[in-house]
Parts: structure tokens; sequence; C-alpha cells
């Protein structure tokens, strides 16, 4: 049987190059390449929705590829994908190099320039690897089992527009619908999480920033674990160390989350921090949200295009949810799609502060009660983007044309 493989980098010549060499490889099947680690990540995605015997036994990643830094990129790969053996191509084959990129997952590394021999040894080596692996676990479908989790993000078009209460809402949705779910704040400076569900905590996601290989023990101990079965990754009680956590730090705490969680809801505020960009990029499910007012859809769309500019999330690859919807409102769920040309979640949130005052204020969101519509509502959603079972008779309004949430599905 063919042993297929992807070849992933950015430098046109270098890949070319790749290509050529692995097509005189006995046996193999050369994939078309990509160009960078977004692509990478959602071809192996699509590919392992179809079926997980569907992906290439052999991904072989060149050290010039982006934006992702080649050795996060094999780390996440590794995670989502553990039957997919990881070469890494490099310049620099000193052992600590090696090193790193076991620690990461990879399966062999390839010095540069390339060498038919030793591309060819390490190919026979990792396709065999990965055959056994599927060999042994009986069946493609089990090899990406309890890995890989969904990951959806919540941000605010600006201030105030309920990402926090949706990102809270979806995540319990998401929980009492029995797949374990973890809910993050990564709104760093100004997170609400703990405040909404009136928890005191000791660690945060900062207790995670400066550790590199973050193991389920490491991950036990910085987690809060609430009563209603979430659980949470807080934002730090000091806003200030914020900054700690950086975009690569984000993607390692997403990544172990999700190696470990079915659900994991990532409420990213309105602020865009590096850390919150990495989440987005990294998500499954991009969610905006906004209300159905001038400055609030100005703000959506602001974002949209800054996404945009820093290649951080295609506006069609962006869902927007309308919150504080009315029938009466100026302006409709279908006129914020067409304005920031994002994908509309069918569902739209009304506009009933009412309901919630009284467990806002007292910090207990999560006893909301079940016939408030705003909670029918946001639960909804979450049987929309496949994070629950929608219940019967649970309120939608507003917007059509809902697209493509998930880039898995794609």
């Amino acid at each position: 049987m063919p042993t297929r493989i992807l070849p992933a980098g950015a430098d046109p010549d270098a890949v070319r190059s790749l290509v050529t060499l692995l097509s005189q490889l006995p046996d193999a099947e050369p994939q078309p390449p990509v160009a960078d680690s977004t692509q990478l990540v959602d071809s192996l995605a699509r590919l392992a929705a179809d079926s997980v015997d569907e992906l290439p036994e052999v991904v072989v990643v060149h050290e010039r590829i982006g934006p992702v830094p080649a050795l996060e990129l094999v780390r996440e790969v590794a995670l989502r994908f553990p039957a997919v053996g990881v070469i890494l191509v490099t310049t620099d084959a000193s052992p600590g190099l090696f090193a790193a990129a076991m620690d990461s997952g990879a399966r062999g590394l390839v010095a540069l320039p390339l060498s038919y021999e030793e591309l060819a040894s390490r190919v026979q080596a990792v396709a065999q690897w990965s055959t056994g692996v599927r060999r042994h676990l009986g069946h493609g479908a089990d090899v990406f089992g309890g890995v890989g989790g969904t990951v959806v993000t919540v941000s605010g078009a600006k201030g105030g527009v309920g990402a926090t209460l949706t990102a809270v809402q979806l995540a319990l949705a998401a929980q009492a619908s029995g797949r374990p779910t973890a809910l993050v704040d990564l709104d760093l400076q100004s997170g609400d999480v703990a405040s909404y569900l009136d928890i005191q905590f000791r660690r945060s996601v900062v207790d995670l920033a400066t550790i590199t290989d973050i193991s389920p023990r490491v991950l036990a101990d910085a987690v809060f674990r609430h009563d209603s079965g979430l659980v949470l990754l807080l934002a730090p009680a000091e806003g200030e160390r914020g900054e700690e956590v950086t975009d690569r730090a984000a993607r390692q705490i997403v990544s172990a989350l999700r190696s470990r969680y079915e659900v994991v809801v990532v409420d990213c505020g309105a602020q865009l921090s590096g850390a919150g960009a990495a989440a987005v990029e990294m998500a499954d499910t991009a969610l905006l949200v906004t209300t159905p007012d001038v400055i609030a859809v100005r703000g959506a769309k602001r974002t949209v295009r800054m996404w945009d500019r820093l290649q951080i999330r295609k506006a069609e690859e962006t869902t927007v949810v309308v919150n504080r919807h009315s029938r009466g409102a100026e302006i409709q769920p279908a006129l914020v799609q067409r304005i920031t040309g994002t994908a509309l979640a069918r569902t739209a949130v009304p506009a009933n502060f009412k309901e919630l005052q009284a467990v806002v204020d007292a910090g207990r969101v999560h006893e909301l009660d079940s016939r408030s519509t705003v909670k029918q509502a946001l639960w909804a959603l979450a049987g929309e983007l496949g994070l629950a079972k929608a219940a019967e008779g649970t309120h939608r309004g507003g917007g059509r044309g809902s697209v493509g949430f998930r880039r898995r599905k794609e």
C-alpha cells in the first residue's frame, strides 16, 4: 500500500525540492503541499472528519512555516492526530533541537540539505510506526476518539455586548449534555468569568504561561472545578499579569485542554491580545458577539477586518451572534451579516435583561432559570454549534443563512 505523505512549508522552492525527492521514494504518494500551519491543520481536520483512514501516514513539516512556529505546529498535530507521524525538516540537526522535536511529538528529524537516503529511511520508519499504531488500535475512528476536542472562542464586538455570558452559558450547556467541558477566561486584563460564577480562586492561566510541557497533573493543579461540573481556567486577579500569557503560551494551553476535554470554550473578551488571537486562529468555531446597534455593529465590522488583515481569521470563517435582539429593532441579524461579511448564527438572543439581573448581581449565572428566554436561546445556540442537544421548543430568532461554523467540518 502506498505511503501517503503530506508536505508543509512556506518556502516554495524548498517545498518543490522536497516534493521532488519524496516522489522518488519507493511506494510514496506525496499529497499536494500546504503552505502554512492553518492549511495543514484544516486539511488534516477535514480528512479526519470524513474518516481517520483518510489521513496521511506521514506529515513532513519544513522549518520555514508559519504563522505557527514549526515545533508548536508539530505539537498540535501530534496532539490532535496521534496516528499521523510527523517529520521535521531543518537546517539545525543539533542534539538540542532533536530533543525539542521529540518532546513536541515528532517521530523523526531530517537535516537540510536533504539526502535521499536519510529522507527515505525516516519516511519508511515513520510510516511503519503510523501503520502499526492504527493496526494496534483496531479502527481509524478509535485513533481519533478522545482527542482533539472542539474549541469555540467567544469574542465581543465591543465591551458590554454579552460575550462572557454567552461563553458561560455555552459551556454550561455542553457540560449538561454530558460532554466534559473546560471554560477558559482569556480576557486577561478584565476577565469576569469568576465573578459570574461567584468563585474564589488562587491559580490562573498565568500559572501555565511559562510551562513548556503541560502534563495532565500540571493542568489539573491549575484549573478550578465548579459545582456545575465545568472545569475553569481563569484570568489572573491582577490584570497586569495578563502580559505574561504570550501567544505561544496560549497555543500550548489550548492544545493541552483540547487533548483532555471534549469541548473547550474560550472567552476572549473585546480587546485583542496575542493570546486571544492565537486562540481565535486555533478555534474550530470563532463567535463574535454583537448587539443590534450602530456602534456595536461597527465594532464587529472593525474586528472582522482586523482579524483578516492580521491573518487570524477570515470573515467567512467567523460567526456573528446577535445578542439583545428584538423584532422591532431597526438593525436585524441579516443586516449585520451583510455588513460584516461573516456567517450568521440562526439563533439570536432576545433582549430581556430583567431575567438576568438577579443572577448576574449575585454571581450565580449558572442558576439562571430554565424558563428564561435568554438561557433557552443560548442553549439553542449550543445545539446549533454541535456542543449540546438543543431542547425542543427553545427560542430561535432572527437571522438566516447559517453556514460552516466549524473548520473541521468544512
